[in-house]
């Protein structure tokens, strides 16, 4: 497949409370599920974590990720530009911040993140890169792979689900904008002389990467 392309997506224009955004939440929980996104961080996180470690999730949206770790007893830390969701009280487990300008890196770990990345180019990927090679020990995503056939796949079963335009507008240029092979490692800069990187692609359109520092 071409290059990563990068283009808008139609979720980012709309109010988070107009109908197609709200049906397009909806479907991401669903895409997700295929995925199989939130099982893999519940299965793969804790067993990499050390005893109280903090750990920051990037674009944490709805929350549901937080909540699921929280269920295997794994406590996060929410950075989105968005407030918190309504059923998540304000607390200072949820920074509202631009990612890409955000300080306080230094003090997580851990850093993770599901389907965000790719939202960025190389050149912010790589700005980001410079903050984790300095303060983070593990690093854990996971992204759409780019390939036609999930473009085609999204097309076809989309609908089968009850996806709204946004959502098939989105999915299409997300996974144009995703990673294959080493493309996510070497945008980030994390050289095998100091990371442990293991990247695997999956049936259900994911590009999953973690990365260890070494020892």
């Amino acid at each position: 497949m071409s290059p990563r392309r990068l283009h808008p997506e139609l979720l980012d224009t709309l109010p988070p409370d107009h109908p197609d955004a709200r049906h397009s939440r909806r479907d991401l929980r669903v895409i997700n599920r295929i995925m199989g996104n939130h099982r893999w961080f519940a299965r793969t996180l804790p067993p990499r974590l050390r005893p109280g470690e903090p750990v920051l999730e990037l674009g944490a949206g709805t929350g549901e990720l937080m909540e699921r770790l929280a269920v295997a007893g794994t406590s996060v830390t929410g950075l989105d530009l968005c407030p918190p969701p309504a059923h998540r009280p304000a607390s200072p487990r949820w920074i509202q911040h631009d990612l890409t300008a955000f300080t306080g890196y230094a003090a997580y770990p851990v850093v993770i993140g599901n389907l965000i990345l790719h939202h960025f180019s190389a050149e912010t990927l790589a700005q980001l890169g410079r903050h984790w090679r300095q303060h983070a020990r593990l690093l854990l995503f996971s992204e759409p792979v780019r390939r036609r056939v999930s473009q085609h796949l999204i097309r076809g079963l989309g609908p089968v689900f009850g996806a709204n335009r946004v959502t098939l507008h989105d999915a299409h240029v997300s996974i144009a904008a995703g990673f294959r092979g080493d493309d996510l490692i070497r945008q980030l800069d994390l050289p095998d002389t100091e990371w442990d990187c293991s990247v695997t692609c999956t049936l259900g359109g994911a590009y999953r990467l973690v990365a260890q520092r070494r020892p």
